[in-house]
């Protein structure tokens, strides 16, 4: 379980293609010491497994359906990734509850400086659109963030502060660049269960 409080960026090192299973080599020398093989690590917001630690690095692998629902396909070498170590259940969680099982992937669609903030427009897949509500949590890239407007056509905005802006890689992001979403889970119990009883 994450929080999607991000603690730092990555950058995607070697890569390597092992069948369906692609290896990535992600470059985090301030995370390594906190690290070891076999434990869980969100990059853009994905959860996947440290299965190997090098001096500056980390390795993880991205099997098949990992590459279907993620942004993980696209990383090329020196691409930048958000990464959140897993919540410890004695700990405080400061954004809100996030699996790390990314729902589909969306683009920005807009972004825009109001003052001191930004504004982003993110499309999301209507799966995610219907479980997700005004005022309420999305995880974009691994990011824990508000939503501020959902529009019928599945363009999901939030407001974005310095901090988050320039900490994470949300502020590197092109127009039309890919993301990782994940729905809210609290949305998704909601509507599994209401869809059960006849809703």
């Amino acid at each position: 379980m994450f929080s999607g409080i991000i603690e730092g960026m990555g950058q995607i090192g070697q890569i390597e293609e092992q069948g369906e299973v692609r290896k990535l080599s992600i470059i985090a020398p301030r995370m390594i010491k906190s690290l070891q093989p076999g434990v869980s690590v969100a990059v853009d917001g994905a959860c996947l497994t440290v299965t190997d630690i090098g001096s500056e690095s980390f390795s993880v692998d991205v099997i098949a359906p990992t590459r279907k629902r993620t942004i993980a396909e696209d990383y090329e070498p020196n691409h930048w990734v958000n990464l959140e170590r897993a919540v410890r259940f004695d700990s405080r969680i400061e954004g809100h509850i996030v699996q790390g099982h990314v729902d589909s992937t969306g683009q920005l669609m807009n972004s825009v400086r109001e003052g001191d903030y930004w504004v982003m427009d993110f499309s999301i897949d209507k799966d995610v659109h219907d479980l997700t509500i005004l005022h309420g949590s999305i995880t974009i890239n691994g990011v824990s963030l508000t939503v501020s407007e959902l529009e019928e056509s599945c363009i999901c905005r939030v407001g974005v502060i310095p901090f988050t802006f320039e900490k994470t890689n949300l502020g590197l992001l092109q127009l039309g660049g890919g993301v990782n979403v994940e729905g809210d889970l609290i949305g998704k119990y909601v509507s599994k269960i209401y869809s059960e009883r006849g809703g």
